[in-house]
């Protein structure tokens, strides 16, 4: 009799396992729907931070913008000024190099 109990007792854990492993594959319905619904409020809220998130980056995007063309400008107006500082430079030069072609031209006068 004791072997009988024995073999029952140990069928009987055998099977636990087993059942409990069928009833974890079954949710019911209430659990598919709630997580339907969390997966939804989830996908929601993840739409909803993508939005935030695109929304600043094409604001950040524009005062970076913004800020690119107000140095460009200071840039270009810097090297205008610049190339006008070397044309005059070269002005100078070039009239430097007249005087000089000019004088050396002349004749020179002997000495009395």
């Amino acid at each position: 009799m004791k072997r009988i109990l024995h073999g029952l007792a140990a069928l009987g854990l055998a099977l636990a396992p087993t059942l409990a492993l069928q009833a974890a594959d079954e949710p019911s319905g209430g659990v598919a729907s709630t997580v339907s619904a969390d997966a939804k409020a989830v996908g929601s809220a993840v739409k909803r931070d993508a939005k935030v998130v695109g929304k600043a980056a094409k604001a950040g995007a524009k005062q970076v913008a913004a800020a690119a063309k107000e140095v460009g400008h200071e840039v270009a107006s810097a090297a205008k000024q610049g190339a006008h500082g070397v044309a005059a430079a070269t002005q100078r030069g070039v009239q430097k190099t007249k005087a000089a072609v000019k004088g050396k031209g002349e004749p020179e006068q002997p000495a009395k």
